[in-house]
Formats: C-alpha cells, sequence, structure tokens
C-alpha cells in the first residue's frame, strides 16, 4: 500500500487538544516564533503574551540560557534510562528543587506533565496508606470545578463537568467537597475574599459520611487556575491542613500553575505558609520549553517505602522519560534564569499594579466580576443567554486580531503572563483589553 501524498500545511490530520478543530481551520491562527514577551504569527505580527503561553512560560520565551542548556545536552546525552540507572543532571536538579521547598518536603518524582504528576501524587498517596498499614484508606477527595490535569486519576478528583461528562465512569471510591467562590459575597475583591473559609468545613461532612478510615487524600489546587481563577478565602488553606492533621488524612496541592513564582513567592504553600504532604507541579519547571512535571513529597512518605531488602523496587510506578536528560538540563538552566532575575519573586513587587489594573476593567461592558492574585487575574463575563462560552471566545478572537494572546474557560477570561513582563506591557495588556469589551456585544 502507497503512503498518501504529504501536502504541505495541510491542516486537517492534526486532531487538536481541547480545541474547536473546524473553527480554527476555517481561519487558523499560526505562531512561528518567540521572544521574551511576544509570539510573532506566521504573518508577522508580534502579539503580546498575557497567559505565559499556558501558564507555563514564566520566564517568558527564547531565554538563551535555556535554549543553550537544551542544545548542549542534546549533544552531550540525549536520553537515559530512568529505570535502575541514573544520570547526574537528575540528581543536581533534585536537590537543587528539594531546597525550594520547605521541610519536609525533600523529595522528587519526576514526571513529564502535570497530569502524570497528579496521578503520580495519587498513586503514592494510595501506596503510603497501605505502606503503614492503612489499607483501607482507598478513597481520594477533591473538589468542585477542581482541574488536575487529563488523565483518569486528575478527571476523577477533578470537578470540571465537561472532562468528567465525556469519559463517563473513571475511578470509583472519590468524592468532592464544594469550590470556594461565593460571588455574592466576594465579588469584585482584591486578593483574597474575606468571606468563605467555612467551606473547608465540607470536608468534615464528607469524613462524617465515609469514615477517616477509609479516606487516603484531599487534593486541592491553592489557587484554581484553569477552571477561572478562584481565590482560597482567608483561612481556607490552613483550615484544609488542621482537619487532614487530625484525621490521618494526606493533604496534595496541585500547583501546577501557581509554582514557580506566579504568586510572588516560589510556591503556594510559601504565598499561604500551609505545608502539604505533597506538591504536584509540572510547567514553570522549565518555563514551557521542554515537557516535564514533579512531585514533591514529605520525608515521612518516602522513608515509608525505604524498607525490606535493598534489592527490591520500593514503588511500582515511573515513566520512560522521568527525568529526560534534556528536560533536566531545561529546568537547571530556567532556575538559574529566575535566580538571576529574582522572578520568584518579582510578582509581589508587581502584584499592586497589576492588580489595579485588571479591576480597571470593572467598569467595562458585560463584566460581572474580577479577581486576581500575584499575577493572576480573572475577568468574568454574563454569559450570552443560551450561547454560554461565545462572549468570550469572541473576546479571545478579537484579543488576537489587536496583538494580544489571552486565555478563555467557559465565560472567563484568564490572564497569566510571563513573570517578565514590565509596567508599560500590564499597560499594554490592559488598554487593549479595555477596547476588546467595549468592542464585542
Amino acid at each position: 500500500m502507497s503512503e498518501r501524498a504529504v501536502v504541505p500545511n495541510n491542516l486537517e490530520a492534526f486532531w487538536m487538544p481541547f480545541t474547536a478543530n473546524r473553527q480554527f481551520k476555517k481561519n487558523p491562527r499560526m505562531l512561528v516564533g518567540a521572544q521574551d514577551m511576544h509570539y510573532t504569527t506566521a504573518d508577522g505580527r508580534q502579539v503580546l503574551d498575557g497567559t505565559a503561553g499556558l501558564w507555563c512560560c514564566n520566564a517568558g520565551h527564547g531565554r538563551p540560557r535555556i535554549v543553550e542548556a537544551i542544545q548542549k545536552q542534546a549533544a552531550e546525552l540525549d536520553y537515559a534510562p530512568a529505570f535502575q540507572m541514573g544520570h547526574p543532571k537528575a540528581f543536581e536538579l533534585a536537590a537543587r528543587l528539594a531546597a525550594k521547598l520547605p521541610s519536609p518536603l525533600d523529595h522528587v518524582f519526576f514526571t513529564n506533565s502535570g497530569s502524570e504528576s497528579v496521578d503520580t501524587a495519587l498513586k503514592i498517596a494510595l501506596a503510603y496508606q497501605r505502606q503503614i498499614g492503612q489499607g483501607t484508606r482507598t478513597r481520594l477527595i477533591g473538589r468542585e470545578r477542581g482541574y488536575h490535569g487529563v488523565g483518569f486519576g486528575g478527571i476523577s478528583v477533578g470537578g470540571i463537568v465537561a472532562n468528567r461528562r465525556t469519559f463517563g465512569t473513571m475511578l470509583t471510591g472519590v468524592d468532592h467537597i464544594r469550590h470556594t467562590h461565593d460571588p455574592e459575597r466576594n465579588a469584585f475583591t482584591r486578593g483574597e475574599p474575606e468571606h468563605g473559609a467555612e467551606f473547608a468545613d465540607d470536608l468534615i461532612s464528607v469524613i462524617n459520611l465515609h469514615d477517616p478510615s477509609t479516606i487516603a487524600a484531599v487534593i486541592v489546587e491553592p489557587v484554581a487556575g484553569s477552571t477561572g481563577v478562584l481565590i482560597p478565602p482567608k483561612g481556607y488553606l490552613k483550615r484544609l491542613r488542621e482537619i487532614c492533621d487530625k484525621h490521618g488524612i494526606l493533604l496534595i496541592f496541585d500547583e501546577v500553575i501557581t509554582g514557580f513564582g506566579r504568586l510572588g513567592a516560589p510556591f503556594a504553600t510559601d504565598y499561604f505558609d500551609v505545608v502539604p504532604d505533597l506538591i504536584t507541579t509540572a510547567k514553570g519547571i522549565t518555563s514551557g520549553t521542554v515537557p516535564m512535571g514533579a512531585v514533591f513529597c514529605s520525608a515521612d512518605i518516602y522513608n515509608a517505602f525505604m524498607t525490606g531488602p535493598e534489592n527490591m523496587i520500593e514503588l511500582f510506578h515511573g515513566y520512560t522519560y522521568s527525568a529526560h536528560p534534556i528536560a533536566c538540563a531545561a529546568a537547571l538552566a530556567t532556575l538559574d534564569t529566575y535566580e538571576e532575575e529574582g522572578l520568584l519573586t518579582r510578582a509581589s513587587e508587581l502584584a499592586s499594579y497589576w492588580e489595579d489594573a485588571v479591576h480597571s476593567l470593572k467598569d467595562c461592558p458585560h463584566v460581572i466580576d474580577i479577581r486576581n492574585l500575584g499575577l493572576i487575574g480573572a475577568i468574568e463575563l454574563e454569559p450570552i443567554e443560551g450561547q454560554p462560552t461565545k462572549r468570550a471566545f469572541s473576546a479571545f478572537l478579537e484579543a488576537y486580531e489587536r496583538n494580544l494572546m489571552i486565555r478563555t474557560t467557559g465565560d472567563i477570561i484568564a490572564l497569566s503572563p510571563p513573570l517578565i513582563i514590565e509596567k508599560s506591557q500590564i499597560d499594554e495588556l490592559f488598554d487593549t483589553l479595555r477596547g476588546v469589551l467595549n468592542s464585542i456585544e
């Protein structure tokens, strides 16, 4: 059977992820280059990146140190097996990452994405409970409107309806607590809402329903990003930590979005002063240049597995590309860039200016709520009756025509620019977005 002729720039073969494929292929939006704060389009326009790619390019685009590290590593050691073998950069990276986390989060398991990090953390939690003689603890607790990637584990503990509806029955033994979004009391809040810490007590109700001896772990995003930037009320995360401690339940923070400087601290655990048992990360670990993720776990969890004969595998889990040499090189160079430029805390310097800019859109048509924290912002639009998501998607298309990249989820515009953004670029971003909001129906 002969091969079919390959036609350059034929768009049909690629089934695009999380994309309206038919709409895109009628009027493609092609990116062909990127540098610092801007993408270059196929027609030569410079588009301001208001989303750090997909929440991931925290150091911006085309950063020389990272590019050079990737090129050099590909020539030196392109791949090394991750099972029963190692390479130096994997251990160097793990040590440097662990040094940035509060004690006792001092061990790192490498993955290739946020979705893999979540499934890894859930598996570690289940295996740990069994390892310490708590094998009845098999239940996992997520949260409504939570997003934890696209693996079956992540979708199961996640709470985004479209993700769950599409694939039918997933993991059994999963329950959910309410999300914290409360627009009646907290609309247009600047930073952490004053009201809603009591939502954490939903976990007590779930514990009473199932009995704590059946629950292995609770997983939450410190700030829910992909669902539209839901900021935790003051005291909420501390209350979750207290409840988990009381009942022997592990607490997992999904920091795939909040990790690596997004809030103005290295991680959300630093920002909120709440230390979970496990943290999932990805995205900013390489500033989006090479797929990579990591799970941080406490010494207690790690040491619980370090028993039995030394020649035996302690945890039957891993990936072909765990700690891939090129990904490790990219991550090390990314850490260097973060450290040299102070990017892991730079959002704290810009947060007030960013907050004022986000909330300056309050008077725009159709805006019903605005939320912000660190260098994250959300503008929620009133949906068009009978046509949910259309208004925000129209804003996305119009913003692109005006040389601005934004992200939409439902009828919410989400913003998360690279941490290198300047105040003048913040002004440009919101001046453009004001024009967009004033122009759409």
